[in-house]
């Protein structure tokens, strides 16, 4: 299967850098709220959230409520070992604690920086709407099956078909040119109207963060919103 080239941006492979604790090393105490400032990932610019939160080429994937107070948009690519490495260590733990309970809004947007990330989108585009997050989860935890393979098509049908694709309709999911060009369009939007180079990026509440987060640097960053 061939897919269209797109327009790559660079991906930061560094992610988020953790900062040591240093409430032993300091020769004097921190107040609460300095403490928690030292956890706090550090914003690459601010966006304005209205304007994430507006519908874009393709319908979102969300979970939890739209009215809670905290709303997380993150731009993911699927070959991304950095996004792998949050949704396989980090995201459970923040959908217990925050999206289960009412206080995040959760949503995933597309940002393939290669042909096959577009198509393990495609896939997850065409399952059912309640598989989405599913379907996801299972691609990230076999990422290295089918990111690295030498033929990712058939090893992405195997895995497909555990979702209940058939041949038919995994030929018929990336072959639709318009899923294609809308996933792409969700990429450019990200790029040219929120600043988004780099995967994983979180837009929340209207500041944006690159790189990895662990359910610490997270669940700090939630907490100082709530």
């Amino acid at each position: 299967m061939h897919f269209p080239e797109f327009n790559m941006t660079r991906r930061n492979l560094l992610g988020g850098v953790a900062l040591a604790a240093v409430s032993a090393a300091l020769p004097f105490a921190l107040l609460p709220n300095e403490a928690l400032a030292q956890e706090l990932p550090e914003s690459s610019g601010n966006v304005d959230m209205a304007e994430v939160m507006k519908p874009g080429p393709l319908p979102d994937r969300a979970l939890g409520d739209a009215n809670a107070p905290v709303k997380i948009v993150e731009y993911m690519s699927m070959t991304c070992p950095h996004c792998a490495h949050f949704h396989n260590t980090t995201f459970e733990e923040i959908k217990k604690k925050y999206i289960d309970t009412g206080k995040v809004y959760f949503v995933i947007r597309e940002f393939p920086f290669d042909p096959r990330a577009a198509a393990a989108f495609m896939l997850a585009r065409c399952a059912p709407e309640q598989q989405y997050y599913p379907f996801v989860s299972m691609l990230f935890k076999q990422q290295q099956t089918w990111a690295t393979a030498q033929d990712a098509r058939a090893a992405l049908l195997q895995m497909s078909k555990l979702a209940g694709f058939s041949q038919e309709t995994f030929e018929a999911c990336l072959t639709n040119q318009k899923l294609l060009d809308d996933v792409n369009a969700t990429m450019q939007r990200g790029a040219t109207e929120f600043g988004v180079n780099s995967t994983p990026t979180f837009i929340i509440n209207g500041k944006r963060y690159a790189g990895d987060m662990s359910v610490e640097k997270m669940s700090a960053l939630v907490d100082s919103l709530l």
